[in-house]
């Protein structure tokens, strides 16, 4: 145990790989794992049942895995679940998850999480993710792989955020935003596709077409969502190298509650 300062509190039953480092003046509780390679920064509090995986560099000042900020949670054993090779910079606060939902909070692999961010109870967040300062995410939000939250973006509970899609700064979402879709906001209203992050990892000519011709049917040719559906739905058909683009969105808009919709 070289690597923790010897200001650190860490409760004798936390389980911290011999290569894990902790600075100074932080905390960490008796349901705490912690695999190797993972820094601590100063000044952090890690309670809860929290899980937390490889290689992940956690900055000072956050903290990870306190109770939900939910008046119906009374000490229910509920966790907080990180992945490997995130980056977690300042004044973070990741909440466990709670007893009227799955009981835990998710952040995959490979997220780059800026200062000041908010994931609450409940929230499922994926791999490759983007969140700028101030992000805030209400309880029981996913967001899919590649996605790009702008600083101080506000997501209302329970919505849904698509793979590859990008909302801009303050933006605020009351409804779904579908795969690969560009927003801006308050509330945030569609622009246009990620094109240019989808060009960037690599992504064909050809698929970026594809996903040109689920935005027209989508939002440029006044069709209803169901009429939109089934227009992807015979893009996917037409054209094969755009399937798995097809059956991503043609997934995530079968999920939607019409209650909540899509951003639009």
């Amino acid at each position: 145990m070289t690597h923790i300062h010897p200001t650190a509190l860490i409760d004798p039953k936390a389980e911290l790989d011999s290569s894990v480092s902790v600075g100074a003046y932080s905390i960490i509780g008796a349901h705490v794992r912690i695999a190797a390679g993972t820094t601590v920064g100063p000044h952090c509090v890690i309670e809860g049942h929290t899980t937390i995986g490889r290689d992940n560099h956690i900055f000072q000042f956050n903290s990870l895995g306190a109770i939900p900020q939910d008046k119906k949670y009374n000490g229910e054993p509920c966790e907080l679940r990180i992945g490997d090779r995130n980056t977690i910079r300042e004044f973070c606060t990741f909440n466990i998850g709670s007893p009227g939902d799955a009981g835990v909070t998710t952040l995959g692999d490979d997220n780059w999480i800026m200062a000041y961010v908010h994931i609450a109870h409940d929230c499922q967040v994926g791999n490759h993710t983007t969140f700028a300062n101030n992000s805030t995410l209400a309880g029981h939000v996913h967001v899919g792989d590649w996605a790009t939250l702008g600083g101080f973006t506000g997501v209302r509970q329970f919505v849904r955020i698509g793979a590859h899609c990008m909302t801009a700064v303050s933006s605020v979402l009351f409804a779904d935003l579908p795969p690969f879709v560009m927003c801006q906001g308050q509330p945030a209203s569609a622009r246009s596709m990620n094109f240019e992050g989808l060009r960037r990892r690599g992504w064909t000519p050809e698929r970026i077409s594809g996903i040109k011709a689920i935005h027209k049917a989508l939002y440029r040719d006044d069709l209803t969502l169901e009429q939109a559906r089934t227009r992807i739905a015979e893009l996917g058909q037409n054209r094969p190298e755009c399937l798995p683009d097809v059956q991503m969105m043609l997934s995530f808009l079968e999920q939607t509650s019409p209650d909540r919709g899509i951003v639009r």
